[in-house]
């Protein structure tokens, strides 16, 4: 059982090229973190602007514990959001097996 994440981003206008360099990096170091499973970036093949990150996680714990790392504080919230329009993260947790 694995707890998801997806976080959908759009950039402001020019600012595309800037946010994905700063995620490649921060993908490279969430992806050595315990308990992270899965980290990818996925830009928009019709609009470059829309980037979504798809993460993945052993536990709910794990994500609260990226959160608080200094490259998700310093790279994401000091540097990609200010690059930002919008930012929307949807947390998913697994739903039970039906007869389970």
């Amino acid at each position: 059982m694995t707890y998801v994440v997806v976080a959908r981003y759009r950039t402001q206008a020019g600012a595309e090229n800037t946010v994905l360099s700063l995620l490649d990096t921060m993908a490279a170091a969430s992806r050595k973190e315990p308990g992270n499973l899965a980290y990818q970036v996925h830009q928009g093949t019709e609009d470059p602007q829309a980037i979504v990150l798809y993460e993945e996680y052993a536990s709910e714990a794990d994500f609260t514990a990226h959160c608080a790392t200094p490259h998700f504080q310093e790279i994401v919230l000091g540097e990609v959001v200010p690059l930002l329009e919008s930012r929307d993260v949807l947390r998913y947790a697994p739903r039970p097996e039906v007869g389970a």
